[in-house]
């Protein structure tokens, strides 16, 4: 039995092998990427979130690692290669407990249909050894020129990064600029927002909705560091032309920082956007929270000074949508998370099901 295991995994390793020569590797630094809200010139890594300038200003150091993390970002190519293989180098070889490593470290390719929406390809899993990985996603197709989408690490960075086609065939600029890059949607928010616990990059919610409604979305969320802090606020201001602004930061402030942030996190963001719309979300129904006697409390005082706080700056500003937690949101089976907080892929499949008309219905008015 264990000389046929033997035997078996060295036909894999030949295999691998035979795939991965005679790749003809193309550096991904002149593709478009979207998800990015800063000028390239002003991160010393391509695929980072926030500028270099924020390490200095920002009063806890792991919310620049965070920005660090190239969560919501994602390239665009096309080929007409029968394999397509990745190459990339992983900024901190993060680890978490509670979520996959191809979600917290790795790749997901996406395909263009003809009725232009996106159907997943597969993944590129990460190494678990090292920072390195080269791995083939997908091979054995028939040889047709194809639009792809590469969705990039959720919660880790991305330093260099090859994108592998056979030899024989080529990587292109993509034909179409779907989703549509620029006015995009801007998401503020925490760890479930950056995509925590999501299996694979391309199933976080704000790709997921990006997809859906065919627009670029900024992934903002950071992972226990969506506190409303004054820098971010300015980085959003600093966004060119947002079609909106989605703020989703209750699970990670407590009762004193929305009472004294909330109003001067708005404020700086209208100074640059006064017409722009802003969606304030409450924080998710935890499943905990059926059980756990010292959460419900705080949760629904969080909540009433939300409320109060939205009202004042609506009546000051116009054109803000708060959205309550609604009963059975995301289920009535609380199956949406890994940990009693933290989304699924049902998670996340339920909570862009229920914000994707709110979103549509807010951006049709505009």
């Amino acid at each position: 039995m264990m000389k046929r295991l033997l035997t078996s995994f060295a036909v894999i390793a030949l295999t691998v092998s035979a795939a991965v020569a005679g790749v003809k590797w193309h550096s991904a630094d002149t593709l478009p990427l979207l998800g990015k809200c800063v000028d390239h010139a002003s991160t010393s890594l391509r695929y980072q979130r926030i500028p270099d300038s924020l390490q200095s200003q920002v009063k806890r150091p792991y919310l620049f690692t965070l920005g660090k993390n190239s969560a919501g970002m994602a390239l665009r190519f096309r080929s007409d290669s029968p394999s397509i293989h990745a190459r990339w180098k992983s900024v901190f070889s993060n680890k978490m407990n509670h979520m996959t490593l191809t979600g917290t470290r790795g790749l997901d390719l996406y395909m263009l249909q003809p009725d232009s929406t996106w159907t997943f390809v597969q993944s590129a899993r990460p190494d678990i050894y090292k920072a390195d990985t080269e791995t083939c996603v997908i091979t054995n197709m028939e040889p047709a020129m194809r639009e792809y989408m590469l969705y990039l690490s959720l919660y880790d960075g991305v330093d260099s990064l090859y994108i592998g086609t056979d030899d024989g065939y080529g990587l292109q600029q993509p034909a179409v600029s779907l989703p549509a890059a620029g006015d995009p949607i801007v998401f503020y928010g925490t760890s479930i927002l950056q995509g925590g616990c999501a299996s694979r990059p391309g199933m976080a919610h704000t790709n997921i909705l990006s997809r859906r409604l065919n627009r670029e979305a900024v992934n903002l969320g950071f992972s226990g560091n969506g506190q409303l802090d004054l820098e971010i606020a300015r980085l959003i201001a600093a966004t060119p032309d947002p079609s909106l602004v989605v703020l989703d930061f209750v699970p990670n402030v407590n009762y004193e920082q929305i009472d004294t942030l909330m109003v001067p996190f708005v404020d700086i963001i209208r100074q640059s956007h006064p017409t722009v719309p802003i969606l304030v979300l409450e924080d998710p129904d935890y499943p905990t929270k059926r059980f756990d006697t010292t959460v419900k409390q705080p949760c629904d005082n969080r909540r009433r000074l939300l409320r109060e706080k939205f009202d004042m700056l609506q009546a000051r500003y116009g054109n803000m949508y708060y959205q309550p937690t609604v009963p059975g949101m995301l289920g009535k089976d609380a199956e949406q998370s890994v940990d009693g907080i933290h989304f699924t892929d049902v998670g996340f499949l339920r909570y862009s099901d229920a914000l994707q008309p709110i979103i549509q219905s807010i951006l049709s008015t505009q």
